[in-house]
């Protein structure tokens, strides 16, 4: 706080001239004599000159000042009265009276061992120091400073006083402060203020402290040397001056919160509240600025109260006279409020009501942004926000929300959002608040948006009424564009507003009328946390619809939606994950948020023990819901709920964190050792290509059916099938990491090597083939590669359409699975018992395949014997097609089974609840269309080796 000073500030241009005093350093009945402009111009002049000479006069300016002056009596500055004495001795020194014109000179005299030179010289230099700033400069550098402090412990009175009063005007500069935090002179100082003291030493030792308490270290040493005791007692001297520096001192050092509670523990409130009875408004303020610092504490609050210091504040506050002291007053009342006694005592007393009315009926800004700050501080407590309530206090804020002053609407909006908590209130806004909100909304001001968004966001939760009273009001659209404020206060308010108004279903398609989505992907990208958290959860709630979803993909919002995953914020990571589970309820969606790596990112997040949570979890789940390969890959699991739609195909099991590669690369891999990947695909592919990739056509699939050791039958069946499976040969060079190109051209190779008997003309047309194989992939402007199809499955699609003939007309949903079980193991080989096994030479036969195919990936029609994991997926796909529900489970060692859940017969016609219905395992190997209880031992035989 700048210090006020009590003296006369000097002017070396207007020596001798009175300085007009301030009206805040004149006491109460000085400013009462000037009438406040009531008297006259010329008569006003005459009073304020008279009353700034009579201040001039002395060293105070807050008291009828005593009668000396800086030349006065001995028993001020030290002067002596001469007497008449006798001539010295012989051997005596005669006296030296010197003249001195130097400050240097002077200042070398402070190590004179003579009492009488040391004091004459503190004279000079105190008034050196009073003429200006730049004197006080030049006696630090004169190195005045350091014998001035050996003489504030001198045995001599006038010494030490003199001494006192320089430190208490050189304190005032900032080198002359810090040079004295390095001398440490504090202790001498505080010594100064013990009750023997004169009250000048009084007035100019406290005046130095107040001074040094501006700094943090300088409090530091105050309240290391026990400074705070002395200043409390000093609140009770009879000088104003010395009262003024003391509370001025006790307010710079409560800034400190040790302070702060030594300050309780020394009962200084009661002094504190004498000072509010002064005559001087100086004192009278930092009064109540203390106060208002230190009843931020509960047990201060209960002293004040205990102290009748309410009734002295709300005194001030119904006395006109001291508006100037109105909105401190209402910082403390509103510190005050906070604790349930006192709001009860001031609302028995009548003082609340007498709040309110002066809050509302106040015509000065700050007056009102203060009475509304202390009814937001004290809603915060349930009790109070009742009493308000009962006062009406909402009437009062809504008044203020029309205030003219942006402080006062900020103040107000804050208190109606405390005021929130209570449910009346809650509801009293919704016509006579809402509205007025609204339209700060508006506002230039950035902060009035973010208050007015923070009582709207506290208003509309878990309130359907208040939610549509925003709409109706027209508050969607200055929403939305508050999401792109400056501030991110206000853009997170105004998310949590829209995430409320989202909740209701008719709502959300006008947000969506006022490209929300788009609005979004700005506080998604932002680098605050709690923004980032408020955009990530309202996106969750407004893209349940289709139509957000898909603008929320086509403008680039999945993007730093999937990023938020990567955040170390549990909040932001939890409704990031939220809003990627509500995506991801449509395929197109969940495969673009695979594809930026949703997947991997979630999949980390829930190895994680401290980083997963529920949403996580559930958002991953949905992801893998869309993309049942991956699924079945990693869990080994499909549900009846997990339909199996075309292209889909069955790798084997992978370990987490182990990524799946598509079907595209797998079928241009080369055949391996690796376990053969399983594909279902009931779609049929238009084979017709151009005219001048037919040759390559032919050519590819000779080149696969000359390389094979089956019935010629069989190899024109497959190669017909497979030429136009994988796409022509300008389609598999676009994938020139997959090494099918060099396998067909070292084919064609080998094969126009073998046929010596061929012609000029097949020659060459072989020649061909590896050229245009050899062909770099065009791109750009040039031809565009054509669209890949996963290969055909002609036998799967009779499948399909023989079961939806015969099966899907079956009334009866056992037999249906019984006769579907049959039908599978049927084209999967028959029948198997259990010792012959071993003798089933599946393995040769998905080798061939692999091998005549020259591909991993066999689609599941291929398959003539299949085993568990094979008869199960076909089941599986089969029953999905003619809508029996069952799940497919794998198990270890090649095993897998169907799981298909019916109601016991025998309950039918019973009347109450129908029992949850029993899980079957459906025998697909040894005794096909058999039902095995789960958990049965035949069922586990069948289960596990």
């Amino acid at each position: 706080m700048q210090h006020i000073s009590c003296r006369r500030a000097p002017d070396s241009g207007n020596r001798g001239r009175a300085r007009v005093l301030p009206d805040a350093l004149l006491s109460r009945a000085g400013q009462r004599a000037l009438g406040r402009g009531a008297l006259p111009p010329k008569r006003a002049s005459a009073v304020r000159r008279r009353l700034a000479t009579r201040h001039n006069r002395g060293l105070g300016g807050l008291r009828p000042r005593r009668p000396w002056r800086l030349r006065g009596p001995p028993d001020r500055m030290g002067k002596k009265i001469k007497k008449e004495v006798e001539p010295p001795p012989k051997d005596v020194f005669d006296p030296l009276t010197i003249e001195s014109k130097k400050a240097a000179t002077v200042v070398l005299m402070l190590n004179s061992p003579e009492e009488e030179i040391l004091a004459k010289a503190c004279e000079a230099i105190y008034k050196f120091a009073l003429k200006g700033e730049e004197n006080k400069a030049t006696l630090l550098e004169l190195g005045a400073v350091e014998p001035l402090t050996k003489l504030l412990t001198h045995e001599d009175k006038i010494v030490r006083r003199n001494a006192t009063m320089i430190f208490g005007i050189l304190t005032s500069n900032n080198d002359v402060k810090k040079l004295l935090r390095e001398l440490d002179v504090m202790n001498s100082v505080i010594a100064q203020l013990t009750p023997e003291e004169e009250v000048v030493i009084h007035e100019f030792a406290s005046l130095c402290l107040a001074n040094m308490s501006i700094e943090y270290t300088g409090k530091a040493q105050i309240f290391e040397h026990g400074g705070l005791e002395p200043l409390i007692r000093l609140l009770s001297s009879p000088d104003p001056d010395v009262k003024k520096n003391s509370i001025e001192c006790i307010y710079n050092l409560v800034q400190d919160f040790q302070c702060r509670t030594t300050l309780q523990e020394l009962n200084a409130i009661p002094p504190i509240l004498e000072l509010l009875k002064s005559e001087y408004p100086v004192i009278q303020l930092l009064a109540l600025k203390t106060l208002g610092v230190i009843t931020n504490n509960k047990k201060s609050q209960a002293m004040l109260r205990d102290s009748q210091g309410l009734d002295q504040l709300i005194k001030i506050l119904e006395t006109k006279e001291l508006n100037d002291l109105h909105i401190e007053a209402l910082s403390v009342v509103a510190n005050c409020l906070e604790d349930l006694d006192s709001m009860v005592l001031i609302q028995q007393t009548g003082g609340l009501k007498k709040l309110l009315t002066f809050a509302e009926s106040s015509t000065i800004p700050d007056i009102q942004k203060n009475a509304a700050k202390a009814i937001a501080k004290a809603a915060c407590d349930s009790e109070n926000r009742k009493l308000f309530h009962e006062q009406e206090v909402e009437k009062c804020l809504v008044s203020l929300l029309g205030s003219e002053s942006d402080g006062t609407k900020i103040a107000a909006s804050q208190a109606i959002s405390a005021m929130c908590e209570n449910m009346g209130s809650k509801d009293f806004f919704n016509t006579q608040g809402i509205p007025q909100l609204v339209y700060l909304l508006k506002s230039d001001n950035e902060e009035v948006r973010e208050a007015a968004g923070l009582a709207l966001a506290n208003l509309t939760t878990c309130n359907p009424v208040n939610a549509n009273a925003t709409a109706e009001a027209e508050g969607i659209e200055p929403l939305i564009n508050t999401l792109s404020s400056k501030r991110d206060g206000a853009v997170a308010n105004a998310a949590t507003v829209l995430t409320n108004l989202a909740l209701q279903e008719p709502l959300r398609g006008a947000m969506q009328s006022h490209d929300l989505m788009q609005a979004l992907i700005g506080p998604l990208g932002s680098t605050n946390t709690l923004v980032q958290s408020k955009a990530a959860l309202a996106v969750a709630a407004t893209a349940c619809d289709v139509e957000a979803r898909t603008e929320l993909r086509n403008r680039g919002g999945l993007e730093p939606l999937v990023e938020l995953l990567h955040s170390k914020n549990d909040e932001v990571r939890r409704h990031a994950s939220q809003a990627v589970m509500v995506c991801a309820n449509d395929e197109l969606t969940a495969a673009e948020l695979s594809r930026l790596g949703a997947l991997d990112i979630l999949e980390e997040i829930n190895l994680s023990v401290s980083r997963k949570n529920k949403f996580s979890e559930a958002a991953y789940n949905k992801l893998l819901n869309n993309n049942l390969p991956l699924k079945y890959s990693q869990t080994g699991y499909l549900s009846s709920s997990n339909i199996i739609s075309d292209g889909f195909y069955d790798y084997g099991r992978i370990n987490p964190g182990t990524k799946l590669l598509p079907l595209k690369e797998l079928c241009l891999q080369e055949p391996g050792d690796q376990r053969a990947v399983l594909l279902i695909n009931n779609k049929a592919v238009d084979v017709s290509q151009p005219t001048e990739d037919k040759s390559s056509d032919i050519s590819y699939g000779r080149s696969i059916s000359s390389s094979s050791s089956l019935r010629r039958a069989s190899k024109e069946k497959t190669s017909s099938r497979f030429s136009t499976a994988f796409g022509s040969p300008t389609e598999l060079k676009s994938e020139p990491t997959s090494g099918r190109n060099t396998v067909l051209s070292k084919s064609a190779t080998k094969e126009k090597g073998s046929r010596k008997g061929r012609g000029k003309k097949e020659e060459e047309k072989l020649k061909e083939e590896e050229e245009i194989l050899a062909m770099p992939k065009l791109t750009g402007e040039g031809i565009p590669e054509k669209e890949w199809y996963p290969p055909p499955d002609p036998d799967f699609c009779t499948y399909v359409c023989e079961v939806t003939k015969s099966i899907l007309p079956i009334t009866n949903i056992k037999e249906q699975i019984e006769v579907l079980a049959k039908y599978v193991a049927e084209k999967m080989g028959g029948k198997i018992p259990k010792d012959k096994l071993p003798d089933f030479s599946w393995e040769l036969h998905i080798s061939e395949l692999k091998f005549q195919l020259k591909s991993n990936v066999i689609p599941i029609g291929y398959i003539k014997k299949g085993i568990f994991y094979h008869r199960a997926l076909l089941f599986k796909a089969l029953a999905d097609k003619i809508g029996i529900g069952c799940s497919v489970v794998r198990g270890e060692y090649g095993r897998a089974w169907n799981e298909v859940k019916l109601l016991d017969q025998s309950r039918k016609g019973v009347t109450g609840g129908l029992p949850a219905p029993d899980t079957y395992i459906v025998d697909l190997m040894f005794h096909p269309g058999g039902l095995m209880k789960l958990g049965s031992k035949e069922a586990n035989l069948y289960q596990f080796l």
